[in-house]
């Protein structure tokens, strides 16, 4: 049992943390350096808020946080 709950969490950590980075790809039209930041495409989908928050909140903590800090998504940028 103790094993089964160990991997959930690392399925799920990993997921959160992709799915943080791809809705970064989708928002910055498909370049996740620091080189400038440009709106999504007009009429490119986005993962929702609700989603990234859901996955956080069922077990994807850490890798919401990493994703957030990796891929500098949702956070304040320096100019």
């Amino acid at each position: 049992m103790a094993n089964a709950l160990l991997y959930y969490l690392i399925v799920i950590n990993i997921l959160t943390f992709a799915v943080y980075g791809i809705d970064k790809w989708r928002s910055t039209s498909g370049r996740l350096l620091p080189t400038g930041h440009k709106k999504a495409k007009q009429g490119s989908w986005r993962i929702s808020e609700a989603t990234l928050l859901m996955l956080a909140v069922i077990g994807g903590t850490i890798g919401a946080l990493l994703g957030m800090q990796v891929w500098r998504h949702k956070t304040k940028h320096k100019k």
